[in-house]
């Protein structure tokens, strides 16, 4: 491994996050990856709830393992005014205050932005909720399925029969992500003015962003992208087909160039290219179910391996259906040693590094504390008593 400079691009910023779950977390977690201090300020004994999700982790909850690394715990009761002062004082000295706690909880400590700001210009305050701090939904709870309904997720995903919802936290996920996008330009406009900010991220919002082309596939009230399981709604063939062997092997077609490779070199039949049902993509999407048969019955005389053998030859874009333990193995994961082992309370796990590999710096990856872990230690460094 290069040899880096001990300088990380956020080792000045110090982060205070009233958070919980999932969006919060995984904005600080990722500010914390790039070496912000990350002071995580949680309920005494419980901690945050995520904390009891499950046990899957080595006794660990996954959630919380995933998104929690190289952060500091602080136990405050802030239902005690001592401690609600104690968190005061802390956040005088902080750079980003980042909460994802209930509707109006802040407001009610004294700890919106609005009164934060005014006491503390430079602070930038990131809010993520739900649906935003105005607005007619302002004051619903909201948790990531409920949000994926409402951002019509839910409506193009899945079968014809049955919607599905996504297998990861995707409304989570994509509110975290603006979070943690939104603080590093604030980071960069403070450099400029010395002024902070106050930064409202919905998850609503995020995750409409995300829907933007079945939004505007369905201009003007146009027919929305039917849900299709796995297989893609508009173009064929793309999605999954079933080799002999039982395996499924993923593939997808772009342009008329690939389906003549396809038909030459994987069905071995160029007669099928110019097959006036499927010569088109609109043909071939039009007439899937027989194209569907005709694929699968070539495919029948070979093994997952070797389908992939013959996409790879004809240069068709092809991927296995893999399962986590075929994750947790991935040689390419391994190739790049993308797997490296933290510290937790229930011992050594492994963690992926940060996507973005970069020679300027390394990634900070320690150890997932334990429940107030830190307490002591933090409110002696800044001379704050309870």
């Amino acid at each position: 491994m290069s040899e880096h400079p001990p300088s990380k691009p956020l080792d000045h910023v110090t982060v205070v996050s009233l958070e919980h779950a999932i969006a919060a977390p995984f904005c600080t977690r990722q500010l914390a990856d790039l070496g912000a201090r990350v002071i995580k300020v949680e309920r005494p004994g419980e901690g945050d709830f995520a904390r009891g999700y499950d046990q899957r982790a080595r006794g660990a909850s996954s959630h919380f393992v995933w998104v929690n690394r190289s952060k500091e715990s602080l136990a405050l009761d802030l239902k005690q005014p001592a401690h609600l002062s104690a968190l005061k004082q802390l956040i005088s000295h902080a750079d980003v205050l980042v909460q994802n706690l209930a509707p109006g909880a802040t407001a009610r400590m004294g700890l919106d932005a609005a009164q934060l700001r005014t006491q503390h210009p430079r602070l930038i305050v990131c809010d993520i909720s739900g649906y935003g701090l105005n607005g007619p939904y302002r004051d619903k709870k909201a948790y990531d399925l409920l949000i994926q309904s409402e951002a019509g997720y839910l409506s193009i995903t899945g079968t014809p029969e049955q919607p599905s919802k996504s297998g990861n936290s995707i409304a989570d996920i994509a509110a975290g992500m603006y979070a943690y996008s939104s603080i590093l330009a604030a980071l960069i406009h403070r450099d400029k003015t010395g002024q902070g900010a106050h930064i409202d991220v919905s998850m609503l919002e995020a995750l409409t962003e995300w829907m933007g082309f079945p939004l505007y596939y369905s201009t003007d009230n146009a027919a929305p992208p039917p849900r299709n399981g796995a297989s893609h709604a508009t173009i064929y063939p793309y999605g999954p087909f079933v080799a002999g062997d039982g395996n499924s092997v993923m593939l997808g077609l772009q342009n008329e160039r690939e389906w003549l490779q396809f038909c030459d070199v994987v069905m071995q039949d160029k007669t099928l290219a110019s097959d006036p049902r499927f010569n088109s993509n609109r043909l071939r999407h039009d007439n899937r179910q027989t194209l569907e048969a005709i694929i699968l019955n070539v495919f029948a005389s070979m093994t997952a391996v070797q389908v992939i053998e013959k996409l790879d030859q004809a240069q068709i874009a092809n991927a296995r259906m893999n399962h986590m333990a075929d994750v947790w193995a991935h040689p390419q994961l391994k190739a790049r040693e993308r797997w490296v082992d933290i510290d937790s309370p229930v011992g050594k796990l492994p963690a992926l590094l940060p996507p973005g590999q970069s020679d300027a710096f390394e990634y900070t990856m320690g150890a997932i504390p334990r429940v107030g872990e830190h307490t002591d230690q933090i409110l002696a460094e800044f001379g704050i008593t309870l």
